[in-house]
């Protein structure tokens, strides 16, 4: 069986010397290196991209939505898509009522037929089954609001396997090392 990964990340702000150290970081961890084969971005920062991309030659197939912030982006605010045999939503978060609960989040993956929902909004890195759905929200690699500081996510997608989810702490000096949420 084939694993594959899946970067995702959000809410940049601006902060292109934090998705430099991400896009680095992922260019040792893509084919043939490793399997990083798609990157999700959710929002909050989306005209940052390209700038930090092309500066460190990070290239790769990129799902995205536009957040709260980005004004003026004619995006989708939210996307569904299967990868590896997994489907997934993905939005940023500001239309689901997230400091409310899930639901409405649950909900909307569910209508859209997905076993995980990707969202940002929050800045807080967070990983829980609910109702049959897998919440994956990797914090924020620009203006973070948790314990851990700057993050992102690794989803690793395995055919038939439940996802397996690990999260990356963006140090000092743009260093990343995993941390447990």
């Amino acid at each position: 069986m084939d694993n594959k990964k899946l970067l995702v990340f959000s809410d940049s702000h601006g902060n292109s010397r934090a998705l430099k150290a991400v896009f680095n970081w992922a260019k040792d961890h893509i084919p043939p290196n490793d399997t990083i084969y798609m990157t999700a971005f959710l929002g909050d920062g989306i005209s940052d991209l390209q700038y930090a991309a092309d500066a460190v030659g990070f290239y790769t197939d990129w799902k995205l939505v536009i957040g709260n912030n980005d004004y003026g982006i004619s995006m989708p605010e939210s996307l569904a898509f299967d990868f590896a045999e997994h489907y997934f939503f993905m939005c940023h978060g500001h239309r689901y009522n997230l400091y409310s609960g899930y639901n409405t989040l649950i909900a909307a993956a569910k209508n859209a037929g997905a076993e995980a929902a990707l969202y940002g909004h929050s800045h807080i890195p967070y990983y829980k089954i609910v109702n049959g759905i897998t919440l994956i929200n990797p914090g924020s690699v620009g203006r973070p609001r948790s314990r851990i500081g700057a993050s992102f996510a690794v989803v690793e997608c395995t055919p038939n396997k439940p996802l397996n989810v690990k999260f990356f702490e963006i140090g000092i000096q743009g260093k990343i090392k995993e941390v447990k949420i």
